[in-house]
């Protein structure tokens, strides 16, 4: 077995425990996407294009209110801002990869492959082969995403619209977010977001998301800035 495939491998691995959650989430979207009045393809598409779960939802949300494009665009970028921050830890590591694994590598960068992938990096160094293992998890998550995306549009027809599926979209970010809340910034930021959130939910095109995002990066960086 190649040094490539090796690590290509291990990051698939290292990515399946996560995979097990992400599923239904992709299957909750692709529904979603569908109540909310989008094509089967559009739905679909959207997984390929964008890959990013947070975002598609918000956006599915949004075009079911009518919102103008500016406020999709812009309320993608907030919400996505989160992958600056992925990307800057990442950089020392990747830094002496071609433009085409770079470009190749963002389009797959995520929640869950970042997780394992700056573990794994921060334990073992980098050697020639060790964005194989970004690309594994990457890829990983990828085709699970599409997977379960495609399986919820495909049920979507058949799920009564008096469930309230929307409502699995924030338990499913509580269950993500508050394992991973160990130190006096995060919480803060966490909690000032979910209180601006719930403050401003009234907000039309779903600015109060925007805000509460706005309002986290702030209490977090002071709070960053005063350890």
């Amino acid at each position: 077995m190649s040094e490539a495939r090796k690590m290509f491998l291990e990051g698939v691995r290292a990515e399946v425990p996560l995979l097990i959650g992400v599923f239904p989430f992709g299957m909750i979207y692709g529904a979603l996407a569908l109540n909310a009045g989008l094509s089967n393809s559009a739905a679909q598409l959207m997984s390929s294009i964008v890959f990013a779960g947070s975002a598609q939802f918000v956006t599915t949300q949004l075009v079911h209110e009518g919102a103008p494009g500016l406020v999709i665009l812009l309320t993608i970028a907030i919400v996505n801002l989160r992958h600056m921050l992925y990307s800057a830890s990442l950089a020392p590591y990747l830094k002496n990869l071609s433009l085409r694994w770079k470009v190749l590598l963002s389009y797959l960068l995520t929640d869950e492959a970042y997780a394992p992938s700056i573990i794994k990096y921060e334990k073992d160094g980098i050697h020639p082969f060790s964005h194989w293992f970004l690309f594994g998890a990457g890829f990983a998550l990828w085709f699970n995403w599409q997977v379960s995306t495609a399986f919820g549009i495909f049920l979507g027809a058949a799920i009564p619209e008096e469930w309230p599926l929307d409502f699995a979209l924030p338990l499913t970010f509580i269950a993500m977010v508050v394992p991973v809340l160990k130190t006096r910034p995060m919480i803060a930021a966490a909690l000032s977001a979910g209180i601006v959130a719930l403050l401003a939910y009234s907000l039309p095109y779903k600015l109060g998301l925007i805000l509460a995002a706005l309002t986290g990066i702030i209490v977090g960086t002071v709070f960053e800035g005063k350890k």
